[in-house]
């Protein structure tokens, strides 16, 4: 499974990846964002133009650049975003064949276009998106709940729409985020790295929860680490892994139980 750091820490992104991790991703999404994800504790990162030319100096990884929604802003975006080096685009919050289909055209071959499948809309209509010619598409649990006005963020992972959405892509699929082995709340992150094991991720994102828990940690231990963790993952027999994907359940419904009030 590879793993994408988000980060334009460009140090911190060259030892990550130069300890295992498959590249870096620098994220422009900020346009409705404040309004979309008001309340909700989420992340909205400032990075620039400049973020990602520094970053992109400091590794051989990939590089990703997360541009806005589709608009009359992404021409200049995705020009941006090629001439400072970036591998790929990853368009957000799609929801039709046509946005993705004008994306490419300005996309024009220059780099890869990943899509972000984190509306209603998407999901209904992926096995559509997913015949572009795309370099990855990822499901985004937290904005896929915001979309749906539910307060469950790991539903779609014990509903049936996650393996919807993973039986129609034929190109590398992601979904969800991870941190270091023992961590991870409310769901522990251990049971959410045999569930994307499960699902034939291709890769994932490591984020806030990663960067605060890899503090005071050496990469060149702790990513390595990661990475055998999933890969023993990958060799439990079929009765281990039931039992992953049950107790994974489980933990899903705990997190959305609601707190009984004590009298």
């Amino acid at each position: 499974m590879d793993l994408f750091l988000f980060t334009v820490d460009a140090a911190w992104g060259r030892d990550v990846v130069a300890a295992g991790a498959a590249g870096l991703v620098v994220d422009w999404e900020r346009r409705g964002k404040h309004r979309r994800q008001a309340g909700e504790g989420t992340q909205i990162n400032a990075d620039t133009l400049a973020d990602l030319e520094r970053v992109r100096a400091a590794t051989d990884g990939r590089v990703l650049c997360r541009i806005n929604a589709a608009g009359p802003w992404t021409a200049r975006e995705v020009a941006d975003a090629v001439a400072a080096g970036a591998d790929e685009v990853l368009l957000p919050m799609v929801r039709t064949p046509e946005e993705v289909d004008r994306t490419l055209d300005v996309v024009a071959g220059r780099c890869g276009l990943g899509i972000l499948v984190e509306t209603q809309d998407a999901v209904d209509r992926v096995a559509e998106l997913a015949r572009r010619p795309l370099s990855r598409v990822y499901v985004g649990l937290n904005d896929l709940r915001i979309d749906r006005r539910s307060r469950e963020l790991f539903r779609p992972l014990v509903d049936g729409t996650v393996e919807a959405v993973r039986a129609a892509v034929p190109v590398p699929f992601g979904v969800g985020g991870l941190t270091l082995p023992g961590r991870g709340s409310p769901v522990p992150g251990d049971l959410l790295a045999a569930e994307l094991v499960r699902l034939g991720t291709g890769f994932t994102f490591l984020r806030r929860s990663f960067t605060a828990d890899m503090a005071g940690r050496d990469p060149f231990v702790e990513v390595p680490r990661l990475l055998a963790s999933l890969a023993d993952l990958t060799r439990a027999d079929a009765p281990t892994a039931a039992d992953r994907r049950n107790a994974f359940v489980a933990a899903v419904e705990a997190a959305a139980a609601p707190v009984p009030v004590l009298a």
